[in-house]
């Protein structure tokens, strides 16, 4: 430790700290603009400059190492007047459209400008202009001339996003923060830009000019996305959200959040919205009451049930729905007598032994790995804040391999890089599993070649180092072998004293198996539901089976052969199939529970009343198993069903364990299908801007 006194005050910081994080940690302001926790030292704008003892002038706070015994005043005369100085000079250029600015309110060049500004200008000549750019859908760069060349953009891109999408060109006066030759900013992070430029340089291209800042109420939410669970706020005005922000939480996201969970919220307010429940009849849609349209769903359900055994009712629940809602969904279903239930819509594999399937870690552990092994994943476009935190783990050494059916772009170095149509990953994990056994002189579980030279190599690089992980992605989830790979992954974990988990696909997967939204006495699941003719009527939640279902256009056609679906939908969706419409909130408008892929349960109020006539899911299924004759449905709150579904045990069922054996290996039927980033649930397939990306081009999704 190394002891300091700042402004007279005495502080002990790590040695390799600077000047301004000593500050930070005593308490005093320094004030910044090119210094950013997150990012490198630049030492760009000169902002921080502090007067040090036998110094011989102001040195830079964010690029000053601290010493034993050094003395700072951050306040002096001397330190004061170059701060005012360094402003002086951003001031010249920068223009004065603070009244139309989207930055006003929340800019830290105008708040810096009170305090270190002078009241009138001595530049007298005409300031320079910088011409805009077009980045595309999601960044303005409108008002460059705006731009203080903190450069934090650029690193942010560099060090933090993988991809150094934006620079600087030219020099001096004619320095501009552009891309290259007129391409366009296409990380999946890309709109953390925006939080973190200082000035109204980079703006968000969908909120440009919608509101003032001050005119926001913010709240607090959880993103319905990825696996994540990355922390929200959501801003509103006048009942609609207008814009998402970070808040920050350095165990879950830090202080990003991936570009789907900032944007998709033009969804909540598109033209798409279901707002009235609607019926089919003589297949023109008509708008009805609440009243009817249950009515009809419990007599529907009840003279189904009558004609065929409840065995005939099954449910899809998506694993973007809450806990409450997945647990009350199969409440419902299992108290009217069927264990017809299931949220593993793109699985090809149902095997299930009660355990609930998890990151096996937690997700900030991930940046401090030195080995990691990585599965039928493209993680960056997956889980883009958790390929972020294997982005730094391999920026500081990590040794990170990669076993994928496809070549795609982590942003990160890789020491090994298998491209293996998904039939063969059992063998690759095998031939890795058989050179572990000959160095540990252990039996391999199943046949494989040990002396396969990248077997060898990522078998070499787990059994060294200290914290290792094995971390299955989306396509092992969806693989039709997935219990044999996670078997295989187990014995590398056990033999390599590594970890093993999911990288985990929604933002609820392991709140739907905590709910138990899965057959657990028998049921069928979901491919057994759209292709079993004794099932006659399917209940939806929040599942959209074209986009959601493996094996979309046989969905289609087994859901048309219904004799009724019920959708329950934030949005018009599965209209060509359904015979009833129920308009249920999204994330934004009711409360609930999302558990994260690292087991840990989140809870959420809604941020804005319900539009139209819009109600809660679990306020809609409670009703509806009142009219159903279910019993045990007397909840008033949502803190109700939450202290149903987590019992004080739950945490205990998460595992990745596997009760499957294997002496040989299995052979492949088909590949597992995943679905795109901006297509992963209804959410984001609505929101326009994120249409309009390079990533949500490609039609076809993709085929591991």
């Amino acid at each position: 430790m190394v002891e300091l006194q700042i402004d007279g005050k005495t502080v002990q910081v790590t040695e390799g700290s600077v000047v301004i994080q000593a500050a930070e940690q005593a308490g005093t302001f320094i004030p910044h603009f090119c210094y950013h926790k997150k990012l490198s030292i630049a030492a760009n704008c000169r902002m921080c400059l502090v007067d040090i003892e036998k110094a011989p002038k102001p040195m830079p706070a964010c690029a000053t190492p601290v010493t034993q015994g050094m003395v700072v005043h951050t306040k002096s005369e001397r330190a004061i007047k170059a701060q005012k100085s360094v402003m002086e000079f951003l001031l010249i250029n920068h223009p004065l459209d603070c009244p139309i600015c989207d930055q006003g309110g929340e800019c830290q060049l105008q708040d810096l400008a009170v305090g270190y500004g002078g009241s009138a200008s001595r530049y007298d000549e005409e300031k320079r202009v910088v011409f805009h750019k077009d980045v595309g859908p999601l960044i303005s760069m409108e008002e460059m001339s705006r731009c203080i060349h903190c450069t934090r953009c650029v690193r942010f891109g560099q060090e933090i996003a993988g991809s150094m999408e934006l620079g600087m060109s030219h020099r001096g006066e004619h320095s501009e923060i552009e891309t290259f030759v007129g391409e366009t900013v296409d990380s999946e992070l890309s709109g953390n830009m925006i939080d973190i430029c200082p000035v109204g340089a980079l703006t968000s291209k969908p909120f440009r000019y919608q509101a003032r800042t001050w005119e926001l109420g913010r709240r607090k939410s959880i993103s319905p996305h990825d696996a994540t669970g990355a922390n929200l706020i959501m801003q509103v005005k006048n009942h609609q959200v207008l814009r998402v922000v970070p808040f920050e939480n350095e165990e879950v996201n830090e202080c990003w959040i991936a570009d789907r969970d900032r944007y998709s919220y033009e969804a909540l307010n598109g033209p798409d919205r279901l707002t009235q429940p609607m019926i089919k009849q003589g297949g023109e849609w008509q708008t009805v009451d609440w009243q009817l349209a249950l009515e009809y769903v419990a007599n529907g359900l009840n003279a189904i049930k009558a004609d065929h055994g409840a065995a005939a009712i099954g449910c899809l629940a998506s694993p973007h729905s809450t806990l409450e809602e997945l647990y009350l969904a199969g409440k419902v279903l299992r108290g009217m007598g069927s264990d017809n239930i299931d949220s593993r819509l793109r699985a090809a594999d149902f095997h299930h032994d009660g355990h609930v399937r998890w990151l096996g870690t937690s997700i900030a552990s991930l940046s401090q790995l030195q080995r990691a092994w990585v599965i039928g994943s493209d993680i960056r476009k997956d889980q883009p804040l958790l390929a972020l935190r294997l982005r730094h783990a391999a920026r500081h050494g990590a040794q990170v391999h990669a076993l994928t059916g496809t070549t795609p772009d982590w942003a990160m170095p890789l020491a090994q890089m298998q491209v293996l149509p998904a039939s063969d990953w059992l063998q690759a994990m095998a031939d890795v599993a058989a050179a572990v056994a000959q160095h540990t002189g252990m039996a391999s579980p199943v046949p494989g070649n040990a002396q396969s030279p990248v077997a060898i190599a990522i078998a070499s690089s787990l059994l060294s180092g200290e914290r290792k992980a094995i971390l299955l992605g989306n396509a092992v989830a969806h693989h039709a072998h997935c219990a044999a790979l996670l078997t295989l992954a187990n014995w590398l974990a056990k033999h390599t004293n590594a970890t093993v988990g999911f990288l985990g696909e929604a933002a609820n997967t392991v709140g739907a198996q905590v709910a138990g939204a899965l057959p657990l006495q028998g049921g069928l699941h979901t491919q057994a539901m759209l292709h079993s003719p004794q099932v006659k009527a399917m209940v939806l939640l929040h599942a959209e089976p074209v986009d959601d279902c493996a094996q979309a256009q046989d969905a289609l056609k087994s859901l048309a052969t219904k004799d009724m679906v019920i959708t329950l939908s934030p949005f018009k969706a599965n209209m060509e199939f359904s015979d009833v419409l129920l308009p249920v909130s999204p994330f934004s408008e009711t409360a609930g529970t999302f558990i994260n892929t690292e087991g840990r349960a989140q809870s959420f109020h809604g941020v804005v009343r319900p539009l139209g006539e819009t109600r809660p899911a679990w306020k809609v299924l409670r009703v509806l198993a009142n009219m159903l004759g279910v019993s045990g449905f007397d909840y008033d709150t949502v803190e109700q069903i939450r202290a149903d579904v987590l019992l004080p045990e739950w945490s205990l069922r998460l595992s990745n364990a596997c009760d499957q054996t294997m002496t040989q290996l299995p052979v492949m039927a088909h590949a597992p299908e995943t679905a795109r980033i901006y297509q992963l649930d209804g959410l984001v397939r609505r929101s326009p801007s994120l249409q309009q990306t390079a990533d949500a081009q490609t039609k076809e999704a993709n085929h591991v």
